[in-house]
């Protein structure tokens, strides 16, 4: 378990980026990663070092800015020299910002970073890592940290093997923050759903996850951090938009679900299956640490 006053992530995202000789001899997938930004000054060139400080040799990085008027611009240009390009214009927000940077993607997978949250050190060569070994794999994902406005650890969220019916009934089992889609999937099955500000991460997956021969893998190493701050959308539309989008999306995936187990089982089995799953392997910390989370959740929401 990460200690809170360990500054691993903080001095990783604050580190001056140094270009490094990159050599790339096809052993590497050519990996995509898009920032939405909007006004997001506080916390934007910290995820930006969070991925070029990555110094994955096959990396293709766009950042996709709504029209900020913050100072996000000076940083954008700071680093536009490591871009694979930037644009600048009014967007229909969040999902609209991260199809444009899909469209202009080349990359065999892609992924999305927002503009207040983070890549954990060496992530994306633990990505390519992983595809060397499954490179028939759909979907790669990892485990996250959720990091407070300094980037300190508050809580681990260690992901499982995936299960659809438990992505639809019980919510995230697999994190934007650490996930990569194969981007020949998403020109198949179609982009993020634009119609939705909040759950844009909950659909996707919930849509691959019901499709036929979609191969999910995860990964047992933290490969993103998801950032606490009192300007994010999970602060301040999370119990009203976010509480409707969700339940539209379950509505619409439930259906094609191949399990004839109710929604109460799943809804009980998730919890008890995440705890169970680390038990067994031993790891007891962990299991303290998710229970103490539970607690604490159960008293702040009375």
């Amino acid at each position: 378990m990460i200690s809170p006053t360990d500054p691993f992530l903080q001095t990783f995202v604050t580190k001056p980026f140094v270009a490094q000789p990159q050599t790339i001899n096809g052993q590497w997938p050519k990996l995509t990663v898009v920032t939405p930004s909007y006004n997001q000054a506080h916390y934007l060139e910290r995820t930006i070092l969070s991925v070029l400080n990555q110094q994955y040799p096959n990396l293709e990085y766009f950042i996709i800015d709504g029209g900020s008027t913050d100072g996000s611009l000076d940083i954008i240009r700071k680093y536009e020299p490591w871009l694979a390009g930037w644009v600048s214009e009014k967007d229909k927000g969040q999902t609209d910002a991260i199809n444009k940077g899909f469209r202009r993607a080349t990359g065999d997978y892609v992924a999305f970073q927002n503009s207040d949250d983070i890549f954990a050190p060496n992530a994306l060569i633990n990505v390519g890592k992983a595809w060397q070994k499954n490179p028939e794999t759909d979907v790669f994902y990892g485990d996250m940290y959720t990091i407070d406005e300094a980037d300190f650890v508050i809580e681990e969220k260690r992901a499982l093997p995936f299960i659809p019916a438990c992505q639809i009934y019980s919510g995230m089992q697999v994190y934007n923050q650490s996930m990569f889609i194969r981007r020949e999937v998403l020109t198949n099955h179609g982009l993020l759903d634009e119609s939705l500000r909040f759950v844009i991460d909950y659909e996707i997956i919930a849509r691959l996850g019901v499709l036929p021969g979609i191969r999910f893998q995860h990964v047992a190493d933290f490969w993103g951090g998801f950032r606490v701050q009192p300007d994010a959308k999970s602060s301040t539309i999370a119990q009203t938009v976010g509480v409707q989008e969700h339940q539209r999306v379950k509505e619409k995936y439930q259906p094609y679900l191949r399990s004839w187990l109710p929604e109460a089982f799943w809804r009980r089995y998730a919890p008890f299956r995440q705890l169970a799953y680390f038990a067994l392997r031993g790891d007891l910390d962990y299991v303290r640490h998710r229970m103490q989370i539970r607690k604490a959740n159960r008293i702040t929401n009375g």
